[in-house]
């Protein structure tokens, strides 16, 4: 059902709307850039001084600390999915930017994001994400595309995993965009078992707009992991599989 302005009633902005306006941008907008700098400070320095893995660690603090300050309700279904000695290529879905604190910080699981090659010119960010062991991807570039699935080849160990969305982009609604077969190549690739993270209702989240946070209930479902040699190189059928778990997911 849909409101006089076409859009779904579920969708429609809560009560609280306006009342939430002076604290977003008098405290939350603040302290998101702050604690933004921070995290990538200490995430850069403790993986120069310590390990790649301590580096993690404080993007996962990131990652709740922002969740906690908008602040968020959030749930978490099918860890029991997750076996932590094994290595996987994380597919989920993506709605909005908040899916990134949503999974580096709540699930349970050692990983590495696969990013693109230009967020490497984010002041700061990029040079601590690049330290903490993540991996930038030049998509216009296959040689430079097969250098990188070497380079991860040698960061999983011990149980890490690495992390893909497959639509490519934010779809800022509850509806999924076209996937694209690069996840699931890399998955090929790296002879790695997928698992599917659904990210439930994060577009209520972050909305359209400008810094258009909102506060409320969004969570992660993982499922099953869907054993690789059970496709034999079929992307097709492996992507469209993929793709109705984490439909499932959204509709629990």
């Amino acid at each position: 059902m849909n409101d006089k302005n076409n859009q779904p009633l579920d969708d429609a902005l809560p009560w609280y709307y306006w009342l939430y306006q002076p604290y977003k941008w008098l405290l939350l907008m603040p302290l998101f850039i702050f604690f933004t700098l921070l995290f990538s400070t200490t995430s850069l320095i403790s993986s120069l001084l310590i390990s790649q893995k301590a580096g993690a660690f404080s993007a996962c603090m990131w990652g709740r600390v922002i969740c906690f300050i908008t602040p968020l309700k959030i749930f978490i279904r099918g860890k029991e999915n997750i076996c932590k000695k094994h290595s996987y290529v994380i597919i989920s879905n993506h709605q909005s930017a908040y899916d990134i604190f949503l999974l580096s910080g709540f699930l349970p699981i050692n990983f590495r994001w696969i990013m693109k090659k230009e967020l490497l010119k984010v002041p700061l960010l990029g040079f601590a994400c690049k330290k903490a062991g993540f991996i930038f991807i030049d998509r216009k570039s296959p040689k430079a595309a097969l250098k990188s699935i070497i380079e991860v080849k040698k960061k999983l160990v011990n149980g890490a995993s690495v992390a893909v969305f497959p639509e490519g982009t934010r779809s800022q609604q509850k509806e999924m965009l076209p996937f694209k077969k690069g996840a699931f190549k890399f998955a090929f690739d790296l002879e790695l078992d997928i698992l599917p993270v659904t990210i439930v209702n994060s577009y209520k989240i972050m909305r359209k707009g400008f810094f258009n946070v909102v506060p409320g209930k969004t969570g992660l479902i993982v499922h099953k992991s869907i054993p690789i040699k059970d496709y034999n190189n079929d992307m097709d059928k492996l992507m469209t599989e993929t793709r109705e778990l984490l439909e499932i997911g959204q509709n629990i």
